[in-house]
């Protein structure tokens, strides 16, 4: 089994990469639709193979996820932005990492701040008007934002502060949009864009260690001292000397980065699809209406487990707009998918935004329907046609907060306001580590009449 499966013929030196490049969305999905399972092709200097069956997926991140790893490749720059935190770690460092963190994203812990999410959300629209036009993506980046703060790091940020972590959003983007020249040159050869990126991660480093003071400094004086936030968790281990300073920043760089940015994505696309399916957001209007009406008594928790439809919503948006679009591993041993052989080493590319949107797997696939979530449904495709999380050991330790977060902030934006698409052109994405709106997503905000 030493074939090499087949795949594009790229260009000397840059391979493929110019095309990925140019729309990795597009690529991704003309990849699967002319190779199906498998294709082998060249990324610059890299070796790669693109996985898209279900079944080899789940091999790789569940059964034999213990003979892969993150690619070196991503050590740098975003090992110098999230060093050794949790979604970088490897080895016992990790496996430690995620086991102070369990504690602080236990279901029934997050169950009872439902109310903290819900009234953040609350203060977000409290400034929004009847006629607003606002940035989409930037609102709800903001709430989760909060939310991410308030209930992994134990306390909330000054306006102030939430602008500096959203100004550096951008230049930290830039840096990881796909750029030919990025992948055939070496690491140490300045380009345009470094010296941006740098002076982005200095100031939230200067931000992060002021959240880390002042939650050292309110634990050292009581308050607070049996919290279960992560950054109280990592405190606390800390003083038992099995937390480093530099630990410490990584985990919390990639709390505030990573805990953020996909839950603000699924909520942007989310408003976007309802927007432009009536009939959707007329059903989801319908359920918030019946679960909100009447009952003062009702705790937010007690809604969002009767949110049905809404949580179908919340679904196909992550399935046709999944925030992190493809994943990447590297075996740690020769690897043999669909009579072929992946060489130790090499590259692999799990493409959800491929998978999710493949006619092989999906009836309509490029189109929206919530209906395809119907719990009887479940057994029309295989288990990893749809993986917004991932999966196996390494799944986002974030999925159940995320997927509350989600329908919470939709029920509570939506008992007051419907959003309405305020631009001329389709939604075109941009690709970085994760999938963006281009330029952001402006709605209008229209007061419903309930």
């Amino acid at each position: 089994m030493s074939q090499t499966p087949p795949g594009p013929k790229g260009q000397p030196v840059f391979g493929s990469s110019r095309r990925y490049a140019r729309d990795p969305f597009a690529f991704l999905t003309a990849l699967e639709g002319s190779y199906g399972d498998i294709a082998q092709f060249d990324m610059g200097p890299l070796n790669t193979y693109m996985v898209a069956d279900p079944a080899t997926i789940e091999r790789i991140l569940v059964s034999e996820a213990d003979a892969f790893r993150k690619p070196a490749f991503q050590d740098d720059p975003l090992g110098d932005l999230l060093g050794e935190g949790l979604l970088l770690s490897e080895g016992k460092t990790w496996e430690k990492q995620r086991e102070l963190a369990t504690p602080a994203f236990n279901m029934s812990r997050l169950s009872g701040l439902s109310g903290r999410i819900a009234d953040h959300a609350e203060s977000l629209v409290a400034d929004w008007s009847d006629g607003d036009v606002v940035d989409i993506e930037d609102q709800m980046t903001q709430v989760t934002i909060d939310v991410i703060c308030d209930l992994m790091m134990g306390g909330e940020l000054s306006a102030a502060q939430r602008r500096t972590v959203q100004n550096q959003l951008e230049p930290i983007g830039r840096r990881f949009e796909p750029e030919p020249v990025r992948s055939a040159v070496p690491d140490w050869v300045p380009l345009p864009g470094d010296e941006e990126y740098r002076a982005a991660v200095e100031e939230l480093d200067g931000l992060i260690g002021e959240i880390v003071a002042r939650r050292r400094t309110e634990m050292a004086g009581g308050t607070d001292e049996a919290s279960m936030d992560f950054l109280s968790i990592l405190l606390r281990a800390q003083e038992r000397g099995e937390q480093s300073e530099q630990q410490l920043r990584d985990e919390m760089m990639t709390m505030l980065l990573a805990g953020h940015d996909t839950t603000a994505l699924t909520l942007t696309f989310t408003w976007y699809l309802l927007s432009e399916h009536p009939e959707a957001e007329r059903r989801v209007y319908a359920e918030l209406d019946e679960l909100l009406d009447g009952d003062g008594d009702r705790s937010w928790m007690e809604v969002v487990r009767e949110m049905e439809y809404t949580e179908w919503v919340i679904n196909e948006a992550m399935r046709l707009y999944p925030p992190v679009y493809v994943m990447f591993r590297t075996p740690t041993r020769p690897f043999e998918v669909n009579g072929y052989t992946v060489p130790e080493g090499a590259t692999l590319m799990l493409p959800q935004y491929a998978v999710h949107r493949s006619e092989r797997f999906w009836d309509d696939p490029d189109e929206f329907h919530p209906e395809r979530w119907r719990p009887e449904r479940a057994g029309e495709r295989p288990r990893f046609a749809y993986f917004p999380f991932g999966g196996g050991p390494r799944h986002c330790i974030g999925r159940q907060l995320a997927l509350l977060e989600a329908r919470l902030i939709v029920a509570t934006v939506g008992s007051e306001y419907r959003l309405r698409y305020a631009e001329d052109d389709p939604l075109e994405l941009l690709p970085t580590l994760t999938a963006h709106p281009v330029d952001g997503l402006e709605m209008r905000v229209e007061r419903r009449e309930n």
